[in-house]
């Protein structure tokens, strides 16, 4: 089973379904034959390269700070809860993903795209990390083991850039309008976040319709005239013989 899983770094819902995605797979009897697929979608792409902090946000986007912080200390509340320590969802600067998007293609490319995208979302929410500028991901990179010229020539030739765009596209042409976007085997959407036992149980479901196990009877219409089988051959109302 194929499941795309579209976010953003900033999306401190993202950061949460990341874990939750890995705690229903511990649980989910066919693990093994389902492959992870992480997309890009950027939710503020045109922040300042220097970043502005989530207070700050809130004002750019006409949301009363009381109800912004009651959304995010909610968010922490449930991270906390569901063993995700440290999460701060509140007090943290953001600011464009653009460039760790395309350093999180070039992991992909690496075959380690599932591992080093769960990473930077351990790095931003558990320390508040900043990944905005080219130095800031290049840092990053060099931390989760990944080649640092080669992931500098990637940033710096923008060879990333059509696909994490192209990701995005995608994402809005099966309907998303923000993060977390989760499809699941092609069939069904998940738009925006949901529980761990929700998830797993759509889990199931998309499995069950894509490998069924046993073949539903059909209601039998009354009035039939008889039936052969490989005892022989009967009249209603006979048994076999």
């Amino acid at each position: 089973m194929k499941i795309e899983f579209w976010s953003d770094i900033i999306c401190p819902y993202c950061g949460l379904m990341d874990h939750r995605l890995r705690l229903a797979l511990d649980r989910f009897e066919h693990a093994s034959e389902v492959t992870v697929t992480h997309r890009s979608f950027q939710v503020h792409p045109d922040l300042p390269r220097e970043g502005i902090t989530q207070r700050e946000l809130f004002e750019v986007a006409g949301m009363p700070q009381a109800t912004g912080e009651q959304i995010l200390t909610s968010i922490e509340a449930a991270a906390r809860s569901e063993g995700l320590l440290p999460y701060h969802a509140l007090d943290r600067t953001l600011g464009p993903t653009d460039l760790a998007h395309e350093l999180l293609a070039y992991a992909t490319d690496q075959g380690r795209g599932d591992e080093v995208w769960s990473a930077m979302f351990q790095a931003h929410f558990g320390t508040a990390r900043k990944l905005w500028t080219a130095e800031q991901v290049l840092a990053f990179a060099a931390e989760v083991g990944l080649e640092r010229e080669e992931a500098a020539e990637a940033l710096n030739s923008r060879r990333y850039r059509d696909r994490v765009a192209a990701d995005q596209r995608e994402a809005q042409r099966l309907g998303a309008r923000g993060t977390p976007f989760i499809v699941l085997d092609g069939r069904y959407a998940i738009p925006g976040a949901i529980g761990t036992q929700d998830l797993l149980s759509a889990m199931t479901t998309a499995w069950q319709e894509s490998h069924p196990t046993t073949i539903s009877l059909l209601p039998s219409a009354a009035g039939a005239d008889g039936v052969c089988t490989p005892d022989g051959c009967v009249l209603p109302g006979q048994g076999e013989g």
